[in-house]
């Protein structure tokens, strides 16, 4: 790759999953560089000749958030700004939470975002700051993010399932699963294509779709655990944040665009199970 590319949030799931692919990058998390802090931002980008940022980096504590309020702001909505300014080509990672989980029928790129949580209101926020001061880029909204990599849900059942007999699982959020693999694999794919009249909002997810809790009996049988999980409804596992409903997003604005397919979500967990 000619371009400087530089990967903040590097860290996390996805970043992990993209230092695997992109090994000229620059990569940086909040210790190396503070996405907050605009003159910060600007003099790493000049002095690095940076021409891209992938942002990996997010505030993604979902409960935590509604008290969390400011810092939700500062690294879900300040940040994004700041690294829209510095005039490089942008992709940025957002999410299925920004919307109310009202729908019926799988989300599109176009569709009016309506967040119920304070997580889901500033990640909206970092989306507006990006169209608003970015040239060059694809806000990429992906959703229910898993990989062998740091804390997620796939980790998590495998723990309980290995501690437990017997675990209840939320079964009326309806969403789809998404290795952080396969989306780090389409994002070094859309790098080179993308331009500014193919600049906008995105959606990636593995295929299909499934409760919290058809996932949970997945990832429980793959992985031979004889965990029993029980289906229950949200009201019977309350949360500090509003979580959508139904969260599913359409693909398709992206596999045209770009030319990407993407997996089903079974087959990836049984890929990324492998490497447990």
């Amino acid at each position: 790759m000619n371009s400087k590319v530089l990967v903040t949030g590097c860290n996390g799931q996805l970043g992990n999953e993209i230092k695997l692919l992109l090994s000229d990058a620059m990569y940086t998390d909040a210790d190396t560089l503070d996405i907050t802090d605009e003159t910060a931002v600007s003099n790493f980008v000049k002095e690095n000749d940076i021409d891209t940022i992938i942002n990996c980096a997010a505030y993604t504590a979902v409960d935590k958030a509604e008290d969390d309020v400011d810092l939700a702001k500062d690294i879900n909505e300040k940040g994004p700004e700041n690294l829209a300014k510095t005039g490089c080509k942008i992709i940025h990672i957002s999410t299925d939470y920004v919307f109310d989980g009202s729908n019926c029928k799988p989300y599109r790129p176009e569709d009016k975002p309506n967040p119920v949580s304070i997580y889901g209101k500033t990640k909206f926020a970092g989306e507006q700051k990006i169209v608003e001061f970015a040239k060059k880029y694809a806000i990429i909204r992906t959703a229910w993010l898993y990989s062998t990599y740091g804390n997620n849900f796939v980790k998590t059942m495998r723990r309980l399932g290995s501690e437990r007999e017997t675990l209840n699982v939320v079964c009326d959020q309806t969403g789809t699963p998404t290795y952080a693999k396969d989306l780090a694999e389409a994002i070094v794919k859309i790098l080179p294509q993308l331009n500014e009249a193919n600049s906008g909002v995105y959606h990636f997810s593995n295929e299909g779709t499934c409760s919290w809790y058809d996932f949970a009996v997945e990832i429980m049988s793959l992985s031979n655990l004889n965990c029993k999980v029980s289906p229950i409804l949200s009201a019977e596992y309350p949360s500090k944040a509003v979580r959508p409903f139904y969260s599913v997003l359409d693909k398709s604005k992206l596999k045209k665009t770009f030319n990407i397919s993407i997996p089903h979500w079974k087959e990836s967990l049984i890929k990324c199970l492998k490497l447990f």
